[in-house]
């Protein structure tokens, strides 16, 4: 689905930005232009932001834990 209409990016756009390396909703608008020109979309590219990062960081404590 299309958050920014503005920039034409999608919430696919923004987890992808969030697993090429972005942990933050500043790095997610440098990268996708995200809500920087009307700013409506921002709430909710926010909050697909939120959890996309901590999707990411579940994936890398999982990658940690081995059974003893």
């Amino acid at each position: 689905m299309y958050v920014c209409l503005c920039k034409g990016v999608s919430d696919h756009r923004i987890r992808q930005t969030v697993e090429d390396g972005a942990r933050s909703w500043r790095e997610v608008q440098r990268e996708t232009g995200c809500g920087t020109q009307c700013g409506k979309c921002a709430v909710q590219g926010k909050g697909i932001t939120r959890e996309a990062v901590k999707a990411e960081l579940m994936v890398g404590a999982e990658e940690l834990a081995y059974a003893v």
